[in-house]
């Protein structure tokens, strides 16, 4: 649980998928202890999910550190999380689609099958012309009952609609749904920190930091100063990676070429941000 809490820590809001996620984790430990026990009980479903909300809101993300969870507590015996959209699994003929797709699952057994952009399975509007992608989302369903991956089908709120509705099967199998709120100034100040506490080794800002004044209420300001609500509402998650870089190049423009200071050639500043973000939105 410990480990667990940990993950969680890495996700900005989500209050509920948390809350779920600390209801799967205790109750896999507990049918642990009751099999120990010599008790017999039934084993549990998939938790096959869908996640709503707007682009940079975190989803891909999420799935990833899902991967990881829901290994760690033993409802999946791996970690891996195979992303797909509707190219990966429809095809342009008759016959092709089945086999693309069934391709696809097979890959993504014993972990994650996250299906972005799911509503672009189902057509807009009904045809004479079968849409191969409504046989795509039927070889998904077959598959879901069997207890080899979990799936997660993600979109936009309002499109997602139409997946719901498109198959009788669908509510049956996907229990939970989670909707991914827009990022507001200090929740997006809040990743800023977390990005730079956990930088990997091939990240463009591996080994830089954040000067002292960058606490999270000073860049939440900056974030609200020079983006608009509609930038953010547009962008989300999306404005920190780009907005981080660029405060990196600024770093660089603005050292001279004497200093020696370790300190100050690695440390980024609100200047540099600010810069960052004008850069960004301009």
């Amino acid at each position: 649980m410990a480990q667990l809490e940990d993950a969680i820590s890495n996700i900005v809001g989500l209050h509920e998928l948390k809350l779920q996620l600390r209801k799967w984790a205790k109750g896999m430990l507990l049918d642990e202890k009751r099999r120990a026990l010599g008790l017999k009980v039934a084993a549990r479903r998939s938790p096959h999910m869908a996640f709503l909300g707007n682009p940079g809101t975190g989803k891909t993300m999420v799935a990833r550190i899902l991967g990881r969870l829901l290994h760690m507590v033993g409802i999946i015996p791996t970690d891996k999380v195979t992303e797909v959209q509707r190219t990966d699994l429809v095809g342009e003929f008759v016959g092709h689609t089945g086999p693309k797709t069934r391709k696809k699952i097979k890959e993504a057994e014993g972990g994650i099958l996250f299906v972005d952009e799911a509503y672009r399975l189902i057509p807009m509007q009904k045809s004479d012309d079968k849409d191969y992608g409504l046989e795509a989302l039927e070889e998904i369903m077959s598959v879901m009952d069997a207890g080899k991956l979990v799936v997660i089908f993600a979109g936009y709120s309002e499109p997602m609609k139409r997946v719901i509705t498109s198959n009788e099967g669908f509510s049956r199998r996907v229990t939970k749904f989670f909707v991914f709120d827009d990022f507001n100034s200090e929740e997006l100040a809040q990743i800023v920190h977390l990005k730079m506490n956990n930088q990997e080794i091939v990240s463009l800002l591996y080994g830089f930091k954040l000067h002292s004044s960058c606490t999270v209420e000073a860049i939440a300001k900056l974030i609200e100063k020079e983006t608009t609500e509609k930038q953010r509402k547009e962008m989300n998650g999306g404005i920190v990676d780009p907005m981080l870089v660029n405060a990196r190049e600024n770093l660089d423009l603005r050292l001279d070429f004497e200093c020696t200071d370790e300190n100050d050639l690695v440390t980024i500043t609100l200047e540099d941000l600010e810069a960052g973000l004008k850069s960004l939105t301009q």
